[in-house]
């Protein structure tokens, strides 16, 4: 049978793959059709199940693995399915629109039912060499729409002056665009389902440096286990996954990883451990150390 000739199987297909790509798998691997029928779908998804860490403290987030083999007879219908809006734009400003008109009125997780009165996008520079990502917004950036505008909004404001920037000069987000209420940790099925979005505006950026503010945001970009003492202090390549960016001599960022903003407040004795993180990205930057510290 040709599945281009069976509208159900093709439909049926088309919503498979969709709901592995809000999940952010995106790469989808053809098998040799003289192996399988044409019309056959072998889909392998292995995923441990854990709850998202408090901000700061020492649990464990397990990795995940996505391992997805799809067989069609014509390979643009997953071109199709996949594709992006801004893939193919060259103008970031452009780009960062479309995917935030993708997003929409998002309703793809629990979190809309929550209270939540906006989305929180982004914002900042569309070619920023320096971006920060934190791990959701709280009750004034839900006000706003806009992140890190409250107390660790003005903290942070303060580390990115003491770096000798601009907060207008690097762009802000977050693993998930929407207040969880009371400001709890995101969830692990939250942050999977909204982070595809981030990876899609890091790909539209490209930015030099990804600065991994608290846990749950550096844990959720890297995927590893590890506690905040052992992810501090290096960097990390990093490539969105799953997203495309349009220059192909952009290999990627480099990440670090400091304290959330929110979490120096309530333990300002960690505002030194956070400058030396800083410090190590204003290097790598090519920035002037000044003397002044956050």
């Amino acid at each position: 049978m040709d599945i281009l000739n069976h509208p159900a199987l093709r439909r049926a297909l088309a919503e498979r793959v969709r709901y592995y790509n809000e999940l952010g798998i995106y790469d989808f691997y053809r098998r040799d059709r003289t192996i399988e029928p044409a019309t056959s779908v072998a889909i392998e998804v292995e995923s441990e199940n854990a709850a998202s860490p408090q901000p700061e403290l020492r649990e464990e987030m397990s990795p995940r693995k996505s391992a997805v083999a799809v067989t069609a007879t014509d390979e643009n219908i997953l071109e199709i399915v996949t594709s992006k809006p801004e893939q193919g734009i060259s103008d970031p400003v452009v780009a960062l629109k479309l995917i935030r008109e993708d997003l929409g009125d998002c309703t793809r997780c629990k979190l809309h039912q929550q209270g939540r009165k906006q989305i929180v996008f982004g914002v900042g520079n569309p070619r920023a060499e320096l971006m920060f990502v934190g791990e959701g917004p709280g009750a004034d950036e839900d006000a706003q729409g806009e992140p890190f505008v409250g107390r660790a909004g003005q903290l942070l404001n303060n580390m990115i002056k003491a770096m000798g920037l601009q907060r207008e000069s690097v762009y802000i987000a977050n693993v998930v665009k929407c207040r969880p209420p009371g400001n709890r940790t995101p969830e692990r099925d939250e942050c999977e389902t909204c982070s595809p979005f981030l990876m899609r505006q890091i790909a539209v950026i490209k930015p030099k440096i990804i600065v991994a503010l608290g846990a749950v945001a550096a844990k959720n970009l890297l995927a590893i286990n590890a506690p905040m003492s052992e992810l501090r202090g290096r960097f990390y390549d990093f490539m969105p996954a799953g997203a495309r960016s349009t220059d192909p001599s952009w290999q990627g960022a480099k990440l670090a990883v400091t304290y959330h903003p929110a979490f120096l407040l309530r333990d300002p004795r960690q505002k030194g451990e956070a400058w030396k993180d800083l410090q190590m990205v204003m290097k790598y930057l090519g920035l002037k150390l000044p003397n002044q510290s956050v």
